[in-house]
Order: structure tokens, then sequence, then C-alpha cells
């Protein structure tokens, strides 16, 4: 991967970023997604944001090796600090795990005012990315689930807007994702596969064991994922 050709994952998340939108990468490790931005002509600037020194250093060697500093910014931050009010039109946040994702978002809110979208791809556990989205007003537009190297990952793209619109079976949805239900594609099958066999394994076990007031909980918990997931594979 480089800033010609990126990932599948990321180009994927590229592919959401509105034309000649600010853009502000957040996690942005070697800056590529936003040296290929504005090398494609998409977006006239961004910032690329990293907390971890190691990355925060690899994103400005990158920046400078495209001789893009005056279109580039990389920062030193964490999460959405490294932007300022009125700077940015859409923020990608990418390669996370989705309680993560939703606390940069919650500990940056009040720099998402002049946001217009957010382009968000968490690794793991996108109900809470989706939670957060529909507790602050910003509607899901777009969903998106692919492969790439054995792995699948979901992105999700919103907007201010309705944010319960998209919802018909709230709990259901914000597991699932209401937009990839409905397309229901191969790869949106086979996670929830996997996760099924995941869940009934770790069932099994909880049956086997002490009963207590935790695992009577974490099975009535299993129990109703399982029914959800039972409920939209394909049999």
């Amino acid at each position: 991967m480089n800033t010609e050709k990126l990932s599948q994952r990321l180009e994927a998340v590229a592919n959401y970023i509105p034309r000649g939108f600010r853009l502000a990468d957040i996690g942005s490790d070697h800056a590529y997604l936003p040296c290929y931005a504005v090398k494609k002509g998409m977006v006239p600037f961004a910032v690329a944001g990293e907390v971890v020194e190691g990355p925060y250093q690899s994103a400005q060697r990158q920046v400078k090796l495209e001789g893009l500093e005056e279109k580039i910014i990389v920062r030193k931050g964490n999460g959405l600090e490294v932007i300022t009010h009125g700077e940015i039109d859409c923020v990608t946040i990418a390669g996370m795990g989705g309680a993560l994702i939703a606390s940069i978002l919650e500990e940056g809110k009040n720099k998402l005012d002049s946001v217009k979208r957010l382009i968000l791809q968490p690794n793991i556990s996108a109900i809470t990315t989706r939670q957060w989205l529909a507790d602050n007003g910003w509607e899901l537009i777009s969903e998106e689930i692919l492969e790439e190297d054995n792995k699948i990952y979901e992105i999700l793209v919103a907007e201010k807007g309705d944010p319960f619109k998209p919802y018909k079976n709230l709990q259901k949805e914000l597991l699932l994702g209401p937009l990839l239900m409905k397309q229901s594609s191969v790869s949106f099958q086979k996670k929830w596969r996997n996760e099924l066999k995941n869940w009934q394994r770790i069932l099994t076990q909880l049956e086997n064991a002490a009963e207590s007031e935790e695992t009577i909980l974490k099975k009535k918990e299993l129990k109703e994922k399982i029914q959800m997931v039972e409920e939209v594979i394909d049999k």
C-alpha cells in the first residue's frame, strides 16, 4: 500500500469523501489516505492527526516525500483536538475499535459543528459507533461491508439529519447495520455466520458453567443476539 494505491479497505473509505471537502483523517498512520485524496484532486486540504509519536513522524515524512506540505498539515494530538472550529468538512476515522471511535467523537464533539460528513471504519463493535451516531443526531446515509486479507470490515457514512430514519428494528439494526441488512451481501452473510458460531460455542460453555447472576445475564444476551442473527442469515 502507498499513496498511489491504497488498500481495498482505505480505498472504500476514500470513495465516500465528497469532492472539494476539507478532510481530517484521525489516526492517520502514514497519512496515506490524505495524501491519496489530495493527489487525486478529491480534496483541496487535509489534516492528518496522530497521537502516537512513531506514526506522527511517519506521516510527516510521507507528506514531505510527496511534496504536499502546503496542502496537508500533520498534527500530533488526541482525536479531534488536532482540528480547529470551522476548519474541516469531512472526518475519517479508520482501523480502530468501534468503542474507541465513539469515544473520540464524544470527546471532540464540540469540534463537529461545521463537519458535514463522518466516514468511520470500525474494526470491531460497529454497534457502539452506530449507537453514538444515533444518540448524537447523525444519520447513517451509507454502509459498506467488505473482505480483505481474510478480515471483514464495515464502513459507516453519516451526515447530520434524522438519526433514526434508517432504523425499523433499532436493537437488531444497531447490531447488524440497517443498510447492510438490506444489502445482505456475501461478506455480510459470512461475518454473521462466523459470529453466530462463536456465540453458540460461548453459550454452550456457559450452559456447562456454574450458575450465577452474571452467567444468567450473559446467556440471555447471547440468546437474544443469536436469535437476531438467525433471522437474517441465509439458511
